[in-house]
């Protein structure tokens, strides 16, 4: 009995192990993509979805982050041990309650601020065109799918009702993502001081032999040219 138990137990830890992220997937140190929640009362929302409340601003960054973690689970399939499709999966049940909901909020909203149901839903195509659109990356993809495997783990395993405090909190994150960053151990485009260096051209501070004359001009300094040449 005693055996039995203890490999249950060891199949119990093996299936979770099995079912989180790795930790790092890539051999490279990513940037810290970490930003301050959002509220939803930023000026870029207030522009994007004018004249909505804040339970409809909520519902589109609801709707926002499950377009984003869409686009991982389709862009980030090369990497299988980010969990990229297993986690979406997930939340798509775990949650469907919630972003169903976000969802009818959203398109209630267009509906709202058209004149027409038909134009209310071709702004609501292109709001789902341009999200899905705002969430393709090329050149940062190593720091977008590792960050959105991380959110879509902690959004997969939250609790029923709190996928719209993910979003809040994870959107201004996602979305630094987004910008390529490199390697920040061994970065591969470093800065290179181009600045020339050359000796004061004024005409007062050299003799007729080409010497400095340090007695008019003081110390030589190899900084910069002179602005002041009269």
């Amino acid at each position: 009995m005693k055996l039995s138990r203890a490999l249950c137990g060891c199949a119990a830890v093996y299936a979770a192990a099995l079912s989180l992220p790795a930790q790092a997937q890539f051999f490279f140190t990513p940037h810290d993509m970490t930003a301050p929640p959002v509220t939803g009362s930023e000026p870029r929302y207030a522009a994007d979805f004018p004249g909505a409340t804040p339970l409809e601003v909520r519902s589109a960054l609801v709707w926002q982050m499950r377009a984003a973690l869409n686009v991982a689970a389709l862009q980030c399939q090369f990497e299988p041990t980010l969990m990229s499709v297993p986690n979406y999966n997930a939340i798509l049940f775990n949650h469907k309650d919630e972003i169903k909901k976000s969802y009818d909020t959203v398109s209630k909203y267009f509906v709202r601020t058209n004149k027409t149901l038909r134009a209310g839903q071709n702004a609501l195509d292109h709001f789902d065109t341009r999200n899905y659109s705002s969430f393709t990356t090329v050149n940062a993809q190593y720091g977008f799918c590792q960050t959105a495997a991380r959110v879509a783990l902690r959004a997969a395993i939250a609790p029923r009702g709190q996928f719209g405090k993910i979003a809040l909190e994870e959107t201004a994150t996602l979305r630094n993502a987004l910008v390529y960053w490199g390697d920040e151990r061994f970065p591969r485009h470093p800065s290179v001081n181009a600045m020339a260096r050359v000796p004061n051209l004024d005409p007062r501070c050299w003799g007729k032999r080409g010497e400095w004359v340090e007695k008019t001009c003081g110390p030589m300094d190899t900084a910069l040219a002179s602005n002041t040449v009269r």
